[in-house]
């Protein structure tokens, strides 16, 4: 189905800096002089400008409407892995929007069912970079189940469940693996896990089938601290956590969509062009 450009509609959500408000301003204006549609409540395209954190937090608050909405990252720092386009290429960006095609590149979401002690019924998060389980002021000993089957007892600081793109966010820092988004799986990595002569856990990065799925069952106390992406929920008895690959993507405007390799090479070891400029 075509969509007219004219009847487009546009959500600019932006972090409280001053040059994303600015930004956010002259985007304003640039798409009402071409005809655009700005809507906050029920967009087409939501334009994040910040960096990373301001995607996630837009992609939180547009989750109930993933289906019908296609993302753009604006950055006014450091290149992300969600934003593609810098703050000085916004005329670019709108005769993109223009001659739109409707194309889009989507990555795997993460599925969190929480069951608490104090509710009958499960309370479901979506994630798109990571969740973590830790414990406030104690060891944190969690039964850790793949498919439904006992894997191990785990006891350390916690554990990270991310999805392929979140691999290069707070899953890198625990030493695990980069995972390219096209291979919808899941991956574990842990948190300061305890290994000695007496408690053992896997001690390495492991990552789950898109089929499988991952089962948290932590002991007794309620100074559990679940996270899922930024927001992170406490003093509630969790009794378990189930992950899975959600069904539900998120979907970002083909523009100038860059290689996810090529993200991970500017973002963590640069080009030889700068390399050079170091010397």
């Amino acid at each position: 189905m075509t969509t007219e450009v004219k009847k487009m509609k546009i959500a600019i959500f932006a972090n409280k800096r001053p040059k994303s408000q600015a930004i956010k301003q002259k985007l304003q204006q640039k798409f009402i002089e071409r005809h655009f549609i700005l809507d906050d409540k029920d967009p087409d395209v939501v334009i994040s400008i910040g960096g990373d954190g301001t995607l996630l937090s837009a992609f939180h608050h547009y989750q109930d409407n993933l289906e019908k909405i296609r993302f753009v990252g604006v950055h006014t720092g450091h290149l992300g892995f969600y934003t593609d386009w810098r703050d000085d290429e916004i005329d670019d960006l709108v005769v993109s929007l223009q001659s739109d095609n409707r194309q889009a590149v989507s990555y795997p979401l993460l599925e969190v069912s929480v069951k608490y002690a104090d509710s009958p019924t499960r309370a479901r998060y979506l994630a798109l970079n990571e969740s973590t389980l830790k414990r406030n002021s104690a060891t944190m000993v969690t039964d850790v189940y793949i498919g439904g089957e006992l894997f191990e007892r785990f006891r350390g600081d916690g554990l990270c469940v991310s999805t392929p793109t979140g691999s290069t966010a707070y899953n890198k820092s625990l030493d695990g693996a980069v995972v390219h988004p096209n291979l919808e799986v899941l991956q574990i990595a842990e948190i300061g896990s305890i290994n000695n002569r007496v408690f053992r856990t896997l001690s390495s990065p492991m990552i789950i089938a898109p089929n499988d799925w991952i089962t948290f069952r932590p002991t007794k106390g309620s100074d559990f601290i679940l996270t899922v992406d930024s927001d992170s929920y406490h003093n509630r008895k969790i009794c378990e956590i189930q992950y899975k690959v959600s069904k539900r993507r998120i979907y970002f405007a083909k523009y100038r969509h860059m290689h996810f390799w090529r993200r991970v090479q500017e973002a963590f070891i640069g080009t030889e062009d700068e390399d050079r400029m170091d010397l």
